[in-house]
């Protein structure tokens, strides 16, 4: 939670600083998913006319998670690669990442650059 209270503080204190990274004219399939959980859950409340969670919309967020684990995938990728070209060591990122070893962290890289890269790079269209 440390890190959250760090960035948030840093780099998303008002509604513009965080606003600039929402799409301004539609939700991401994150953000779809994670509304339609916390309606299910109680955590947040549906407006007076907005209609009431269903099945449909509990189908729609779940077609969406790969979709969204895909994107995250994308970022954590281009984050690592960020972090070495600033010249992070892999313990560095290990520990940022949480995992043991500097080998854990390469590893995890080279899976995550082999999931993410285009069709054309891998042999395809």
């Amino acid at each position: 939670m440390a890190a959250l209270f760090r960035i948030a503080e840093r780099h998303a204190g008002t509604d513009a600083l965080r606003g600039r990274q929402v799409h301004p004219a539609l939700i991401g399939p994150h953000e779809a998913v994670r509304l339609v959980a916390f309606l299910l859950s109680g955590a947040a409340l549906t407006e007076e006319d907005e209609p009431e969670v269903d099945r449909a919309d509990i189908t729609a967020a779940l077609s969406l998670v790969p979709r969204a684990r895909g994107e995250m995938d994308e970022l954590e990728a281009g984050l690592l690669r960020m972090a070495r070209g600033r010249g992070m060591t892999w313990p560095e990122i290990a520990f940022g990442l949480g995992l043991g070893t500097p080998q854990a962290a390469r590893q995890r890289y080279e899976r995550l650059m082999s999931r993410t890269a285009e069709p054309s790079a891998q042999g395809g269209e």
